[in-house]
């Protein structure tokens, strides 16, 4: 259950970063309108001259809160899983040379082992 809401929310997640990227690049400067006035291109838009930057403007406001949303909500449910660790060294076996007490050094090494050209 629990891996099915993270795609689900994953999947809005992407698709909301690709739709403002979308919106964004469709959408035109400030600075456009000025080149317009003399002369140097298209000043008409999709939508047309007055409704495009109040459409755009706020569908991409509303799925640049949608992004966020999900965000907040993907850091959750990666967060509350059961099976995330506190530490990348907490499933690492660890394997470290018995020491002798009576003789205060490190065991003798296994055959074929390099620990013995270790200098001390």
């Amino acid at each position: 259950m629990g891996s099915v809401v993270f795609s689900v929310v994953l999947t809005v997640h992407v698709l909301a970063g690709l739709g403002v990227i979308g919106l964004v690049l469709m959408q035109h400067g400030k600075g456009a309108d000025m080149g317009a006035a003399f002369g140097s291109g298209a000043s008409g838009s999709l939508f047309g001259s007055s409704g495009s930057a109040n459409f755009m403007s706020r569908a991409t406001g509303g799925l640049a809160a949608v992004f966020f949303v999900t965000s907040l909500g993907l850091s959750y449910l990666a967060g509350s899983k059961d099976n995330v660790t506190k530490s990348v060294m907490d499933g690492a076996a660890v394997s470290a040379p018995a020491i002798d007490p009576a003789a205060g050094s490190v065991a003798p090494a296994a055959d074929g082992s390099k620990a013995k050209d270790i200098p001390r």
